[in-house]
């Protein structure tokens, strides 16, 4: 597994640590010897795990600040202690390892690590208690590459059922549940930004018709022609939903009312102009009938209001004899416009 760990410390600190990570174990390594230049980089390029001195000016503080973001919790946070020796006495210097060890424990820390250079009499350490100090070193090191790859696996499976729930097994377009997350996002962008946004209602005419003359396996196929034909034929900012059953929704970013009838009929004519080939003896000839609104400030922020006026549209179109687009402008129905012949100024640039 591919893990970088940085380093932050002071450069005696981080000579020490490189030696004995690099020995120990196999990862890419960065170091830092400040914590206000470690954040921005943390940020930026999201390091597994963090080896933080505890000691340093700082050092606690920056584990902390990395814990309570959220998006870089899940970074191991490792502080380690490297006095210069240790106390005279075992009491003292056990004591002293407890104080530190809570604090950094209170900081976010995932684990703490006291590795003394020296003994309580200023002498080198005895090999194999060095050795101990880089088992101990590799151990939590180990543990960390353990935990971030539990975490990325996790990730992965989440990103896999989001994906599967988001989205519509059949046509393989965004599902419902996705449009109620997606439209109250838009709105809000919409509106922040102070720009324009129009949804599109359409509907097939006579699916049902369709599935009670040839079968639902028929209707299946169908749905996934159409689908395929609309998703092919949005304008690269548009979003397109299976809305339930043969209803689709379609959002259409920073377009006011009259480029929503636009793409409306242009939509309709793509649909109808061509059948769809269903098998190699079958030709099915579709149409679509479409209802469209445009977000108002008297919308709520979720859409329902805006879906439900797209919605009223699309049964008028229905009810009025279908292969149509209906929309309101200013509370006027503006079927006058449907149903003419784009020029090719009009459908340049709409698909």
């Amino acid at each position: 597994m591919d893990v970088l760990v940085l380093l932050v410390g002071s450069e005696g600190f981080l000579s020490a640590m490189l030696t004995r990570i690099c020995r120990e174990v196999g990862c890419t390594l960065e170091a830092v010897t400040s914590p206000s230049e470690a954040m921005p980089l943390i940020q930026a390029q999201q390091p597994d795990l963090l080896v933080i001195q505890g000691n340093m000016p700082g050092g606690l503080e920056l584990c902390h600040e990395v814990k309570a973001h959220a998006k870089l919790a899940w970074i191991y946070c490792l502080v380690v202690e490297c006095p210069a020796q240790m106390m005279p006495t075992g009491a003292l210097d056990r004591l002293w390892e407890m104080e530190a060890h809570s604090e950094a424990l209170e900081k976010g820390a995932d684990a703490y690590l006291w590795l003394p250079q020296n003994d309580d009499e200023g002498a080198s350490l005895s090999q194999e208690f060095v050795e101990r100090q880089n088992h101990q070193l590799r151990s939590q090191i180990i543990a960390g590459f353990r935990m971030v790859k539990t975490y990325r696996e996790l990730m992965r499976t989440n990103d896999i059922l989001a994906a599967i729930a988001l989205s519509d097994p059949l046509t393989e377009l965004n599902n419902r549940r996705a449009l109620d997350w997606e439209l109250p996002r838009q709105i809000q962008n919409a509106r922040a930004r102070q720009e324009s946004l129009s949804v599109l209602m359409l509907d097939i005419d006579f699916f049902k018709t369709i599935n009670d003359t040839y079968g639902h396996s028929v209707g299946d196929r169908a749905l996934q022609l159409v689908s395929s034909r609309l998703r092919h034929n949005l304008r690269f900012r548009d979003t397109l939903f299976r809305y339930g059953g043969e209803e689709f929704v379609i959002i259409l970013s920073g377009s006011d009312q009259y480029e929503a009838d636009l793409v409306g009929r242009r939509l309709c004519q793509l649909i109808a102009d061509q059948p769809f080939t269903i098998d190699e003896v079958l030709d099915l000839t579709i149409t679509i009938s479409a209802g469209t609104a445009s977000l108002k400030s008297t919308d709520d922020p979720r859409g329902s209001s805006l879906l439900q006026r797209a919605d009223q549209n699309l049964l008028k179109a229905k009810s009025s004899g279908r292969n149509q687009v209906v929309s309101e402008v200013d509370g006027r129905l503006t079927k006058d416009l449907i149903g003419k012949d784009l020029s090719k100024d009009e459908s340049a640039g709409l698909l």
